[in-house]
């Protein structure tokens, strides 16, 4: 396939708040901490907006706003306005919202089902992209799409047909939350993930990384030796983005393998 440059990275997890303070931890230069997250909050949403949101949009449009403000990118400016290529998104998330999923469900089981207009305005899997689309203006074309444990490796498949078809940057936003019980006793994840890259399938002086995707017959996915970071890569299917966000950290050139889900993914990554 043809190269992919990464422009800018944003994450959020326990022990991995933002980029520019994670890159250490991800390259092997200091111990990994599975330390407490910050409160998120949706910047960028008006305070009515805001109000409204839920855990899932805010950690989606955290790492979203990181990755764009390393890029000096404003998304809802023209290409005129500022120089540069408007911005398309794919949003990739395994079970979406599943606190609010829950909340249905729960009320769905009672006599007179209250469910909350609001509850079921936030129930599609594409509430993110929405919200992202309120607050920054953005028009251009958005996609959200789930693959089980394979999300972030399909999102980035995505991504990248989006970035060499449209001809212009695709930021990839991939997001998963524990659920709810009694709905984890069905699916284990163990901590909240959220990662973007900004991509672009021409380089320029930001480009972090060289990405060249092509898929194979299974292969073994790449784990880390870090036992505390593996057990977060192993436990969110976000956080299968793991490898490849070890691999940017260390300006390494090499192969990684996300995903085994039938297919491989085989991305080599050139600094």
């Amino acid at each position: 396939m043809n190269p992919l440059f990464v422009e800018s990275v944003g994450m959020l997890a326990p022990g991995l708040v933002g980029w520019a303070a994670s890159q250490e931890v991800l390259a092997g230069g200091r111990p990994y901490v599975a330390g407490p997250m910050p409160p998120t909050v949706a910047t960028l949403l008006p305070a009515n907006e805001r109000r409204r949101t839920t855990a899932t949009v805010k950690l989606a449009l955290h790492v979203a706003q990181e990755a764009m403000d390393q890029a000096i990118l404003t998304p809802n400016r023209s290409p005129k306005e500022q120089g540069e290529l408007s911005v398309a998104t794919v949003f990739a998330s395994s079970g979406g919202d599943s606190e609010v999923l829950d909340k249905i469900c729960t009320a769905l089981t009672q006599s007179d089902r209250p469910v909350s207009p609001t509850q079921f305005h936030h129930s599609v899997h594409n509430t993110p992209a929405g919200y992202w689309s309120i607050a920054t203006g953005c028009t251009q074309p958005s996609l959200s799409l789930s693959a089980h444990d394979g999300s972030f490796a399909t999102g980035l498949l995505e991504a990248a047909a989006l970035a060499f078809t449209e001809a212009a940057r695709v930021l990839l936003i991939a997001y998963d939350l524990p659920l709810p019980f009694p709905l984890s006793e069905r699916r284990d994840i163990v901590a909240p993930f959220a990662v973007a890259l900004l991509l672009n399938p021409v380089a320029t002086e930001r480009s972090r990384a060289t990405l060249r995707l092509m898929q194979t017959r299974s292969e073994s996915v790449d784990r880390l030796a870090n036992a505390g970071l593996e057990r977060l890569r192993a436990g969110n299917p976000a956080a299968r983005s793991l490898p490849l966000l070890c691999a940017i950290a260390r300006r390494e050139n090499r192969r990684v393998v996300l995903s085994n889900d039938g297919m491989s993914l085989s991305v080599d990554v050139t600094p």
